[in-house]
């Protein structure tokens, strides 16, 4: 896997998304928890982890199509929060599943500071061809 150096621009930079690694099969990410991403029970609000999941799963597959002037894009994205982060660390892996044509699949898992499965995504990607 290689480092992802281009800076995030839009709603990834605005909610703090960090991109470690990226590869055609795996990538990896985190955010660092602060008071704007929580709702108001005190924990991370379950959209910033879809839009974690989402955000690196279309990166990744855009990543490995760059050169054949793709587009990747969000088409399904399947959450399931299993335990809520209050601080700290959001770490995220996702790993491709099936590599098609039209979509990709992706598993994502999302994780604290402790290494605890806080939730899991399965994000189906759109490939296409990139509009002119």
């Amino acid at each position: 896997m290689e480092p992802l150096l281009t800076d995030l621009k839009g709603f990834d930079r605005l909610y703090g998304l960090e991109v470690l690694e990226v590869g055609e099969e795996e990538v990896r990410a985190q955010v660092q928890v602060r008071d704007e991403l929580l709702q108001p029970a005190g924990l991370v609000h379950g959209g910033v982890l879809a839009s974690i999941a989402e955000s690196v799963t279309s990166m990744a597959t855009w990543y490995a199509l760059r050169e054949q002037d793709m587009a990747a894009m969000g088409q399904s994205n399947h959450t399931s929060f299993l335990r809520p982060i209050l601080a700290g660390t959001i770490h995220a892996v996702a790993r491709r599943r099936h590599r098609g044509r039209t979509t990709w699949i992706w598993d994502v898992e999302i994780t604290d500071d402790q290494g605890r499965l806080c939730a899991m995504t399965r994000m189906t990607i759109a490939v296409r061809d990139r509009p002119a």
